[in-house]
């Protein structure tokens, strides 16, 4: 028997076992083979929980703002079994820990839902942060809503769309149904964190309201910040100190925060976060098939910055290795000595992404078949770190294990037939197709027009 201990990535060699005997306790119960592999399990700290996924509902890729609409036809599915069918395909993957923000917008349904999306992290048995949505101000369009885009819609159109126009719940309903979440939670796997959806949909006194009760309930808020180019204008307009300095003020930075993408944050912003503690999750793939960009990360003065798939990946697959493949090589640099490092990649996709889903003590470990992965090596003794960076996939991912429970084995989930619940999902995604079908011209209609109103806007091509 030979198993790599790889339990610091980047750090140092992994270490060779050849008894099972000298293997951590941990590990011991799980039969590890010869020609494995173990390291600790990343962490996937930013997604949306999506079991039917955006392009299979007809979501193509397009500028964030354009993209948006698009999410309005999204089946009408049950959300245990669409939580159930996104975590388990990480799960499969090796990933035993992930941040989902919920999507619902429906602050009366917030509960039940919730209660569902724990319940499916229990059943295959991840480790879950649950971001719970808060916002008072309408996504149609930045600046003044529906309306704005009302003069750039055909009559028949606006008067389709306008009876969808939400109303939001008053800030001390939205904020009492999070505790009831937090209440409701009975799994020590599961933290439930405030998520406003980001500075554009939410008023000032919305934020201000969650950073009060985030500092009296010691409770972790997640949010998305600075994304597109479009919201970078629109927030400057709005917040003329900068909207980080104006989150600073009202006490909203702190360790309890980690925003996800930043794309467009400046090298003073960046400084300020991370002088407050704050972590920034990374998003590659979606930042680029969403037009907005490079996150500024690994900056020596920079937040600590975590990984996340926000419900795409590189080939739509939800691979996680893969996004961190992908980051690792965007923030490499230029020069004779790489920026970036194995050691820092890693560092960012185990321990602060543990950090991001609030897991103080997470032992958890993905198995490796580094045996096929490594089958055509001449030489033994490669930076294990370095070739998981080159060539790990889904495919290599031999075994999970979370809090001492066997969730994956040889590809298979020990706790659900993920097949089934893939087929059932599928199966009510197709019974709304009838009203999907529907809705798909004032879909897009309504992306058009926001292409429309934003292509008019000073600096926006």
């Amino acid at each position: 028997m030979s198993v790599r201990l790889l339990l610091n990535p980047g750090e140092a060699p992994a270490r060779r076992v050849a008894d099972g005997a000298e293997l951590p306790q941990a590990l011991q119960p799980f039969g590890l083979q010869s020609g494995d592999l173990v390291l600790p399990s990343p962490v996937n700290a930013h997604d949306h929980g999506y079991g039917i996924r955006t392009l299979d509902f007809g979501a193509i890729d397009d500028a964030l703002e354009v993209w948006i609409p698009g999410l309005r036809l999204r089946p009408r599915t049950d959300p245990y079994l669409e939580a159930l069918v996104a975590f388990g395909r990480l799960a499969k993957t090796g990933v035993g820990a992930t941040m989902h923000c919920h999507n619902s917008l429906n602050v009366d349904r917030l509960v039940d839902e919730a209660k569902d999306v724990m319940r499916a992290a229990g059943d295959i048995g991840i480790r879950l942060g649950l971001s719970c949505p808060l916002l008072d101000h309408d996504a149609w369009a930045y600046d003044g809503g529906p309306q704005r885009l009302k003069p750039l819609l055909p009559a028949s159109d606006w008067h389709a769309l306008e009876t969808t126009i939400p109303a939001y719940a008053p800030i001390q309903r939205q904020l009492e149904a999070v505790e009831a979440v937090a209440a409701a939670n009975s799994n020590p796997l599961v933290d439930v964190q405030y998520g406003p959806i980001g500075p554009q949909w939410c008023s000032n006194a919305l934020l201000e309201a969650i950073a009060e009760a985030s500092a009296a309930h010691n409770r972790r808020i997640h949010m998305h910040l600075l994304e597109s180019p479009r919201q970078r204008l629109w927030l400057d307009r709005r917040f003329p100190e900068g909207v980080v300095n104006y989150l600073d003020r009202i006490g909203f930075l702190s360790p309890r925060l980690a925003v996800a993408h930043g794309v467009q944050l400046r090298p003073d912003e960046c400084a300020l976060l991370a002088e407050r503690g704050v972590q920034l999750v990374s998003n590659p793939t979606a930042n680029l098939r969403l037009r907005s960009g490079v996150a500024p990360i690994a900056a020596s003065d920079g937040p600590a910055f975590a990984i996340g798939l926000d419900g795409t990946g590189f080939d739509d697959d939800q691979d996680l290795w893969r996004e961190m493949r992908l980051l690792y090589l965007l923030h490499g640099g230029r020069e004779l000595t790489r920026r970036l490092t194995a050691s820092q990649l890693f560092d960012a996709a185990i321990h602060v992404g543990a950090q991001v889903i609030n897991a103080k003590k997470a032992e958890d470990f993905t198995i490796v078949d580094y045996q096929t992965l490594t089958a055509d090596a001449l030489f033994d003794d490669v930076d294990e770190a370095e070739v998981l960076l080159a060539r790990m996939s889904a495919r290599y991912a031999k075994g999970l294990i979370v809090s001492g429970r066997e969730v994956m084995s040889d590809g298979r989930l020990t706790g659900i037939d993920f097949d089934a619940a893939l087929r059932e999902l599928q199966a009510q995604a197709k019974a709304d197709l009838p009203r999907l079908e529907k809705q798909r011209p004032l879909v897009r209609a309504l992306s058009e027009a926001t292409r429309a109103y934003y292509a008019e806007w000073p600096g926006i091509s």
